[in-house]
């Protein structure tokens, strides 16, 4: 499985200037490990409906496991893909990811 190299802050600063679309192939296999993680714990985002805010959640062991919500809300999906990947860079590499 590939590792994220947590010295490669080049590839968060790229998510963080377009965090939808086209990635380099190296951010675009930094994404593809951050999303194939294990059910358990995974971070995901969810609306209640078109205009309401995000919501953090995160996914039980099972899929018919009710998902956890974190309490955190966003009122602009960017900000939101953003604090996800922060989280997963984390659990991923474990450590911070020092940019905001």
């Amino acid at each position: 499985m590939y590792d994220i190299d947590p010295s490669r802050i080049d590839l968060a600063q790229e998510f963080k200037r377009k965090p939808f679309g086209r990635h380099s192939a190296e951010l675009q296999r930094v994404l593809n490990r951050m999303r194939s993680e294990p059910f358990e714990g995974h971070y995901v985002l969810l609306r209640d409906n078109r205009f309401g805010p995000w919501k953090l959640a995160q996914l039980g062991r099972r899929p018919q496991d009710p998902m956890i919500l974190t309490g955190d809300l966003f009122q602009d999906r960017i900000e939101a893909e953003w604090a996800v990947f922060k989280l997963r860079w984390k659990r991923l590499t474990g450590q911070d990811l020092a940019l905001d």
